[in-house]
Order: C-alpha cells, then sequence, then structure tokens
C-alpha cells in the first residue's frame, strides 16, 4: 500500500499561529512535533492579513523553535472571504457534478464566481426514487486565499490542502470515526476574534455558520472595565493577577462577554432549528483558545440550556512523555484543536 503523505496543520489564528505534526501509526496517531507562537493582535484583522512579513517570520519562528522540519501543511480560512451553503442538486455522478459545480455555484454565491475558489462534498446521495441529492458547497474569495498562499511561500513551506476552520474541527471531532447516529452536536470554536459554529447531525455537518465575536470581546470589556492595556487583560482574563487588579475584580466583565457570546450562539441555534426542521441540539463541544475561560463552560451549559464539555483533540492521539508534558497537552488541547484537524488531512490525491 502506498504510504500517505504526512502533513503539518498549520492554524494562522489571529492571536497565534499553532502547527502540529502527526506521525501516522498503524490503526493511529502519534505527536511528532507541536508548538504555538503569539502574534500581535492586529496581524490579522476579521481575517485578512494586515502585515504579511510578521505573519511570515512568526510561522517560520515556530517551525524553527519546535523543530518542525515537514514543509507541506494543510491550512484553513474563515470568516466573511468562505461562504458555505448546503444545496440539493439533481442526482448525478461526481465528475459530472464538478464540471457543473460554477453554473450551481452561482446560484447561491453573492460574489463573481471568477472572484472564488469552489469546491464540494456530497453529503448524502439520493435514495431510491429520489431525484435529488445533498451537497455541501464552499467558496472562498481568491484575494483572501492568495494572502495566507503568499506569506506561507514566503515563510519556505508549501501549501498541499486548504480547508475551512469549521471542516478542520469536525475532522478533530470524529477522529476516530464514530458509529453514525441520530445524536445533533454543536461544535463551538472560540477563537480570539471569530467563534465557528459546526452543528453535526449522525456526524454529517448539518449547519455551519462563523460570528465576528470572540474572545477579543472579553479582553475588551475588561479594558473598559478596569483601564488596562490589551496585554493587561490578556493576563488578567487568564487568570494571573495584573498590578492591584484581582481575576474577581473582572468577573463581573468577563460575565458581560459571556453574556453576548451564548446570545449570539443561541441565535445561531434559533436559525437552525428554523432552517432544518431539527427541535434538539444533544451536547455542545467547546473549543478554541477561550474554552478555557474560567467559568465559560458552565455559563454556557446554563445560557443555552445544553450540556457543554470542553474539546481535548488529543484523546485519541498518542504522546511520548518525555517529549511531551501530560499537563501542558491538557492546557492546550482545545486551542489545537483546528491545527489537529488539519494534521489529519490529505491531500487530494491520497483521499481518493
Amino acid at each position: 500500500m502506498k504510504r500517505q503523505k504526512e502533513l503539518v496543520g498549520l492554524d494562522i489564528g489571529t492571536s497565534a499561529i499553532k502547527a502540529v505534526h502527526l506521525q501516522r501509526l498503524r490503526s493511529s496517531y502519534k505527536v511528532a512535533e507541536l508548538g504555538i507562537v503569539p502574534i500581535h493582535p492586529e496581524t490579522i484583522v476579521d481575517g485578512k492579513i494586515t502585515d504579511a512579513e510578521a505573519v511570515s517570520a512568526a510561522i517560520r519562528q515556530l517551525f524553527d523553535q519546535y523543530g518542525i522540519g515537514l514543509k507541506d501543511v494543510a491550512f484553513s480560512v474563515s470568516g466573511h472571504s468562505v461562504i458555505i451553503k448546503k444545496i440539493k442538486v439533481p442526482t448525478m455522478k461526481t465528475a459530472e457534478l464538478r464540471e457543473g459545480i460554477v453554473w450551481e455555484a452561482e446560484q447561491h454565491i453573492p460574489y463573481s464566481i471568477e472572484d472564488v475558489n469552489l469546491d464540494f462534498q456530497i453529503l448524502r446521495q439520493a435514495g431510491p426514487g429520489e431525484q435529488e441529492m445533498d451537497v455541501l458547497l464552499v467558496a472562498v474569495k481568491k484575494d483572501t486565499l492568495d494572502e495566507y498562499l503568499r506569506v506561507i511561500s514566503a515563510a519556505g513551506l508549501d501549501a498541499a490542502v486548504v480547508d475551512v476552520d469549521s471542516f478542520a474541527i469536525e475532522n478533530a471531532f470524529t477522529m476516530p470515526p464514530r458509529p453514525q447516529s441520530g445524536e445533533i452536536t454543536a461544535l463551538v470554536n472560540v477563537g480570539a476574534a471569530v467563534t465557528n459554529i459546526n452543528i453535526l447531525c449522525g456526524g454529517i455537518s448539518d449547519f455551519t455558520t462563523d460570528s465576528p465575536l470572540g474572545g477579543n470581546r472579553h479582553t475588551e470589556s475588561l479594558q473598559r472595565s478596569l483601564d488596562l492595556s490589551f496585554e493587561q487583560a490578556e493576563a488578567l482574563k487568564k487568570g494571573e493577577p495584573v498590578d492591584d487588579h484581582s481575576f474577581a475584580e473582572g468577573e463581573s466583565a468577563l460575565e458581560i462577554a459571556n453574556s453576548e457570546l451564548a446570545g449570539e450562539i443561541r441565535r445561531s441555534f434559533d436559525f437552525y432549528y428554523s432552517t432544518s426542521q431539527r427541535e434538539t441540539i444533544h451536547r455542545v463541544v467547546l473549543s478554541g483558545g477561550c474554552a478555557l475561560l474560567s467559568g465559560l463552560g458552565p455559563y454556557l451549559s446554563q445560557a443555552l440550556e445544553l450540556p457543554v464539555e470542553v474539546a481535548n483533540p488529543f484523546q485519541h492521539i498518542a504522546a511520548d512523555p518525555k517529549k511531551f508534558d501530560a499537563t501542558y497537552l491538557a492546557g492546550i488541547a482545545p486551542q489545537m484543536t483546528v491545527a489537529v484537524g488539519l494534521a489529519l488531512r490529505q491531500t487530494e490525491d491520497e483521499a481518493r
């Protein structure tokens, strides 16, 4: 059998850049290398790279500092430049759909087709007597994609796979493959500037959306409430005392941000209920850098009236305890979810 090509999952976030290389074993995976480096909060704004040189330098630092030798990476994008639509199309073969996807996309994408890169995934083949099948259509604006490709190339790396944050999270969650059931799970990834929501029904994506609300809202709330700098508010948010301020002093400001986030998630869930005819989401899996904020999980559980658990993408992945401290891995696990999902990807030719 041909050995599958390993990739480094490269998550270019708005507050940090994360990378994970997973070594493929016979029937599982092992962490080979991983690392995180912070970046200035204004380096990437609203999904647009504002300082390409700084991003490339951070990527090079990440690979050098943590000894990551592979050059082929999988990266992902999210935000306003990404359009994801679940559509119905006439029953046809995959090759036929690939030829006709541009025409289908023109009916659903609010941008000129010349300005986007398109891809699709058949979610459900037509059943007996059915004339249509379910297809997930994805479009990414070319100018945004080109920005990321340029900084990756400038860092001396090769982009082998491009994904979307929501699907990378799904990839991490569904590894190893779980029995398909009627369970509806909401994967909620709270990053610094964007919250990705991917609702799975029976293990298949049923609804996705991105919200421009993330952990930076907690930081801003602390800044306003206690007159702190961005750096001071970030430290206090993580539980570190700052000057004469304790974490307890900032709890009311954090609760305001928690309430805003819960409201945004609830509106997305309500929209899902109204458009899918589903009546229940069974649980929420919380990931992203904000997943470990003190009290956020319990707050969301109470506000949404749903069980909320914190994601651990390393749960089914081995790690050498001499190289990776278990406590450290547990502490960074939620914010590494996208990178792990990307590292699990294959190049298109190998995935077929």
